[in-house]
Order: C-alpha cells, then structure tokens, then sequence
C-alpha cells in the first residue's frame, strides 16, 4: 500500500480560546494582519473579542468583511489588492468555509500576484503564501486544516477548485462557544457538510488506514450529535460536532472528497446555493449509486451510522442510504427541487461541470456525464414527504 499523511496546522480547541488570538500571532511573530470575515460574523458581535485581543496584544490590522457564501474571484481579487504593496505578515480568517477560502486565496495573491483565477489546478502556487490563521465559527466546512481553496469563477459561473499544500494553515484556534449563536439551518447544513466530508473521505478511492479510522470515528461522532447539536443547541453535542468536524476534514485532506462535492459545488457555482445544503441534499443519492463500486465500505458506513450490525453488508450499505434521507428530514434540509432558480434545463451543463471537477477521479464508482446527469434528474423529480 502506497500512501501519505500530512497536517501542517496546529490545532488549539478550548472554550474562550478566541480570547488568546492576540497571544498567538504575537508567538509566531505575527504583528500585522489581515482579517479576513464576513458581515453577518460581524453583525452577531462574533469579532468583539478577537479585535480586543488584537488591540491589546498590539497586533494591527486592516479588514476585509465582504466575504459572501461561495466566495467569488472578484472579492479575492479586491481583497487582495486593498492590502498590496504593504506590510502584512499574515492572515486571520474568522468564519466559515467561504471566509477561510478567500483568506486562502489572498493569502497566495499577496506574494504571487496575478488573480485568482491564475492558480486554478494543482501545484500551481510558486512562491510561499502569507501563514493563515483560523477561527472557524461553523462546524463542518473544515478549511481549516485542508489544502484546498474553493473560489466562483464569476464569468464562467463555476466554482474552481486551488489544491496546494501551502495553503494549509498554520494555526487552527476552535472555540465551541462560537457555535452556540449558530441559526439552526446553518449548524444543519454545515452538519451535514461534515457527514459529507467523513463519508466521501472513507469510500474515495484514496482512502488510507488513517483516514479511514478518522473518518468511521468522525461518522460515529456525528450520528451522535448532530440532532441534539442542531435542535436543542446542546453544549457537549456542539462541542462534539466541532470536533467530528474537525476529524473529518483532516481525514479527507489527505485522501479526498468525491462525486458529491462535484455536484454541489457545480450547483453552487451557478445557483450560488449554500455548500453545505447541496452537499446534504445529494449525499443519499450519490452514496446509493456508488454502493456496488464497494459494498464493504459502504456498509462499514452504515454501520457507523447506526444501522443494525446483524445486517449483511450489503443490506447494511442500503439502510444507509434510508438513515441519510432520514437525517435530513429530521435537519429540515430543502429538496433540490425546492431549491432557488433550479431550472431542468440547467441539468446537462451541471452533469458536464460536475465530470470537470478535480475530485471526480477519486469517486468509488467511475462517473459518466449521463451518471451525473440521471443523479441530478432523480434528485430533483424525488417528491418523497
């Protein structure tokens, strides 16, 4: 067996830890910053504690807060160029997944210039980026210990995927009492982003032997948490989700993610619809048609999620795809039809944008345009309650 492991971030989890954040860029000689954030952290007074930190510690700042859900080029591109030609020595990214992307993005354009669109691909990054610093306040989109950066092409309406290892960040500062003003349909979404990420990290076909124990380990987690975490806004259940969060990104940071993410991030790239909704939306489905590309997996999941462990594997890997239904119904989460400018027509570019997508490769079952095709058609003319 041939494979690689690879976390460059360190990861401090404490409650209040967001509280330090001055501290530890001032450890690593971090003394002046770009923030990086979006309005909504702003508005819910998420930023108080962290510009005290800053100001007390004597970290400057400049401040970029017009990050929005599917981060676009152009913002990058705008972020970046507010702080070209001075001295920055590193970026702090405080949000979700679209914040931490387009600190990713900017942090590669301060030294190599250009736009973002220049490093679409792998490998693409010449010259070291600026270090990121995270804080997330979400549980699931996990880019803060990932590589990759996942940015709109605003002209193609498609989202591009920057996979390079300089981009993983430095230092990952996780504080459960951030998601405790989580909205409900957000802490689901990006829940379920997770299940995503620690089930497409486990059936991929570079799945390892460490990422296989983190991933079967975040699922167990998450099957756990998730209702009490989403519904009833439970502290330990919260605390465990950023933790199954977290696992499940290391995991799949270093084998991959699969046809799921291909769709959602070809719908969300032209529907602009939220990352962690589509992901939930078409996990069933695609986990469904990939079960005969590796039964033992796919069962070894829905004995992760609970299903009865007397089952055959291969009723087991379908009691999955049930559990998965089941789990976002309880969540609340849309069905694609129900989703915002969803158009049938829309289905065969979505099914060629999806194929194009730099981790179709690693799906359990080799995709086609038309498997792409008939999955988005299933999903949206689905109408079960």
């Amino acid at each position: 067996m041939d494979f690689q492991f690879l976390l460059p971030t360190k990861v401090v989890m404490r409650k209040g830890v967001r509280l330090e954040t001055g501290k530890f860029l001032h450890e690593r000689n971090i003394n002046r910053v770009l923030l990086v954030t979006d309005k909504g952290i702003k508005n819910a007074g998420l930023m108080d504690d962290v510009y005290k930190s800053l100001t007390e510690t004597g970290i400057s700042f400049e401040e970029f807060a017009d990050v929005k859900p599917n981060p676009r080029d152009t913002d990058c591109d705008n972020a970046a160029a507010m702080i070209r030609g001075k001295q920055i020595d590193g970026i702090l990214a405080v949000g979700g997944g679209s914040v931490m992307d387009t600190a990713k993005a900017v942090s590669i354009l301060h030294t190599n210039g250009g736009t973002v669109t220049d490093y679409e691909g792998a490998f693409t990054v010449k010259k070291p980026p600026l270090p990121i610093i995270c804080i997330p306040t979400t549980a699931g989109t996990v880019s803060e210990v990932t590589f990759f950066s996942v940015i709109t092409d605003t002209k193609r309406k498609y989202k591009m995927s920057i996979l390079d290892y300089q981009i993983g960040p430095a230092l990952a500062l996780l504080d459960p009492d951030i998601t405790a003003s989580l909205p409900a349909s957000i802490a689901a979404s990006t829940g379920m982003d997770a299940l995503t990420h620690a089930i497409e990290a486990y059936t991929c076909r570079l799945a390892n032997p460490i990422t296989d124990g983190l991933a079967l380990h975040a699922i167990r987690l998450i099957r756990q948490n998730i209702a009490a975490a989403v519904l009833d806004k439970e502290e330990k259940a919260r605390e465990n989700m950023l933790i199954a969060s977290l696992i499940a990104g290391i995991a799949f940071g270093n084998s991959d993610i699969a046809s799921v993410h291909c769709i959602s991030e070809a719908i969300g790239g032209l529907y602009d619809t939220p990352h962690g909704v589509a992901n939930a939306i078409f996990l069933p489905y695609v986990f469904k048609h990939n079960i005969v590309a590796d039964i033992k997996r796919h069962a070894d999941v829905g004995y992760a999620l609970g299903v009865d462990p007397l089952l055959s594997p291969e009723e087991a890997a379908k009691a999955a795809v049930e559990v998965l239904f089941e789990l976002s119904e309880k969540l609340s989460i849309p069905k694609f039809y129900e989703i915002d400018r969803v158009n049938p027509n829309d289905f065969p570019m979505l099914a060629e944008n999806s194929k194009k997508n730099i981790s179709d490769p690693s799906n359990a079952k080799e995709m086609t345009v038309e498997d792409y095709l008939a999955i988005l058609r299933e999903a949206y003319e689905d109408r079960r309650p």
